[in-house]
């Protein structure tokens, strides 16, 4: 394995779109969604470590979570959990863990990657990521992945690129585009030259920084200003003084879409973000009726086509629904058509306005 080559595994979400299973104390991350036998963040670290150096692969994640990661991850060394003392999006903590890789290394290449996503073929994932590594490697490059779309999906981000190759699977990117609506969306599809956006980039740590200085000089400051203390004892103070005064911004607004050197790799490898429910429901084997059952006690009659999840050592029992999702925990029940999952937030808001804290 390349020593130059390491990962870092953004872990710090809550996962509020898979609410009521997914909560505050333990988001999504840490939950054996789709009943596997292994955690969504143990999957991610097992596809890793099967081409990176396990001393090389960093969890970035809130303070909150830094335990649970260390219980889930026992491989992990302890100064490789990196924990942000607030939710500033992922620009702060790409900076955060980029500075400290290029004092440890300065021919780093990284993979930033999130925690909670799906990859069928793994065989294929490993080779586009050791290919997207050498790239940066050898060009000062900034890589996303790109998932060859298979449908109109209007709840991800789209990459649309250039139709000549600058390098075997590899072209430039021209535009990025949020989540479009349903007919943007066909468009985008039918053009062929768009791709979903994954979330998964790749560069070399000090092409990332030198993007940082040019596109973002506040935030590139304030990491610079501390570097003396990174990997040392005085880190955890210096990060909490950094935090504060960090802009909450994606890395994709912050530098994807102002820096000229960006490509994209159109890629399939059997990838789902995991996003919702419905995302569950994609990757769970159905029943004869499309029901996908995430629960050994489950009865269902007349009911067709859920998603339904509840827990082992509880009957559930359901009879004539249709095209629901049906989570079911020791202290929550939630029941809504699977048409209006990204309405599941608004719930969670008004549960919280309604109840406190105590469901969240």
């Amino acid at each position: 394995m390349n020593k130059n080559y390491y990962v870092a595994i953004m872990a710090g979400g809550i996962g509020s779109r898979f609410w009521p299973k997914s909560r505050t104390a333990l988001p999504k991350q840490f939950l054996d969604i789709l009943n596997t036998g292994k955690t969504l963040i143990q999957w991610t670290f097992e596809r890793f470590a099967s081409f990176i150096p396990e001393e090389n692969i960093y969890v970035v994640t809130s303070e909150e979570y830094s335990d649970i990661v260390a219980v889930q991850l026992p491989k992990i060394k302890k100064e490789n959990i990196i924990a942000e003392p607030s939710r500033k999006n992922t620009a702060p903590c790409i900076a955060y863990i980029s500075y400290k890789l290029i004092l440890q290394n300065p021919n780093a290449a990284l993979i930033v990657a999130p925690s909670d996503h799906i990859i069928l073929d793994e065989e294929t994932f490993k080779n586009t990521a050791l290919k997207a590594l050498d790239f940066v490697t050898h060009i000062k490059a900034i890589v996303t992945l790109g998932i060859t779309p298979t449908y109109p999906n209007t709840g991800y981000g789209y990459i649309q690129h250039e139709t000549i190759e600058v390098a075997d699977g590899i072209n430039k990117v021209k535009t990025f585009t949020e989540k479009p609506d349903f007919e943007l969306a066909k468009t985008f599809l039918l053009s062929g030259d768009f791709l979903w956006n994954a979330g998964i980039f790749v560069w070399q740590v000090k092409t990332i920084l030198k993007a940082f200085e040019q596109f973002q000089p506040e935030m590139y400051e304030l990491f610079d200003n501390e570097k003396q203390h990174y990997n040392t004892n005085k880190e955890k103070e210096a990060i909490h003084k950094i935090y504060p005064l960090c802009t909450n911004i994606s890395i994709d607004f912050a530098i994807m879409e102002k820096a000229d050197n960006v490509y994209v790799m159109p890629s399939s490898f059997g990838w789902s973000d995991l996003g919702t429910w419905n995302s569950a429901y994609e990757n769970l084997e159905k029943d004869y009726l499309a029901n996908a059952v995430a629960g050994e006690n489950v009865i269902v009659i007349d009911t067709t086509k859920c998603m339904i999840s509840a827990p082992d050592d509880k009957l559930v029992v359901l009879q004539g629904l249709d095209d629901c999702i049906v989570v079911d925990t020791k202290d929550v029940l939630l029941i809504c058509k699977k048409d209006k999952e990204q309405e599941i937030k608004e719930y969670v808001a008004e549960v919280k306005r309604l109840k406190g804290d105590a469901y969240l």
